[in-house]
């Protein structure tokens, strides 16, 4: 699993591959992580989360935006991304949980949202690929 920043107008990207759905997803978090802070301190406690949405680019977004509303109502950066994922009947369901540094530990650069636009999820060459555009 790996990701790359991708510079986007004004704003910022994150490209991403894994071996499954779930590991791209984590990736494309520890990217957002990423655009946000360069370096992560050691600390920080472990916090859980769950989203639920009908397809995998909404999952993603969910996902993404979850990390950056948890960001801001607990006032920690999310780093060392985990997730687990699993469709049922046309839903897709997202287990995760991510290491919550205290944004007063870090100097952290505002990522605002996630976007749509350009989002791409998809299986390519025996494994997952990722794009996402974030507002900063």
């Amino acid at each position: 699993m790996s990701y790359e920043l991708r510079e986007h107008t004004a704003d910022i990207a994150v490209e991403a591959t894994g071996e499954t759905f779930a590991a791209v997803a984590a990736a494309v978090a520890d990217g957002l992580a990423a655009a946000m802070c360069e370096s992560v301190p050691e600390d920080g406690d472990r916090f859980d989360l769950s989203v639920t949405a009908e397809s995998r680019e909404a999952l993603l977004f969910e996902y993404l935006d979850e990390l950056i509303y948890e960001r801001d109502v607990r006032s920690v950066l999310p780093v060392d991304n985990e997730a687990t994922i699993a469709e049922c009947d046309g839903e897709w369901t997202l287990e995760g949980s991510a290491r919550g540094i205290p944004l007063s530990a870090v100097t952290a650069r505002e990522v605002k949202a996630v976007t749509y636009s350009e989002m791409v999820v998809e299986a390519r060459k025996g494994e997952w690929y990722a794009y996402v555009v974030f507002d900063v």
